[in-house]
């Protein structure tokens, strides 16, 4: 049996990183998409990246087959792709499935929403 801590170490061999201080320039970016993957609770307590759009980890195949009715069309816009968590993990994970499905210009925040506000990068409070 694999750890979670494995799967995400595979994961991060094949998706590209984007760091902290480069997202926050990002955020300016039009065709930039921040995806924040937390449970509603955590996005309620610790606020999120300003204009992200929440989709819970749970759903995340669901709303990026174009042929489902839970598809979102973020993900069939041509957009670049940032997925975020908490800390990297799921972000980890959610890229590699993503990347996996077909999904291109996808990457994950290193060090997820700690690390974008270690990079006093700005925080919308829910």
């Amino acid at each position: 049996m694999k750890s979670a801590k494995e799967l995400v170490a595979q994961a991060n061999s094949r998706v590209k990183t984007v760091a902290a201080q480069d997202a926050v320039a990002l955020l300016k970016d039009p065709g930039t998409v921040f995806i924040d993957l937390r449970d509603s609770s955590e996005l309620q307590r610790d606020g999120k990246i300003p204009g992200s759009i929440h989709v819970n980890r749970g759903m995340l195949e669901f709303v990026l087959d174009p042929t489902l009715p839970y598809h979102n069309p973020v993900f069939s816009s041509g957009n670049k792709v940032i997925f975020y968590c908490a800390s990297g993990g799921r972000s980890a994970l959610a890229a590699d499935t993503a990347q996996s499905m077909g999904l291109e210009r996808v990457s994950h925040l290193e060090g997820g929403f700690k690390g974008w506000k270690e990079a006093n990068g700005p925080v919308d409070k829910a």
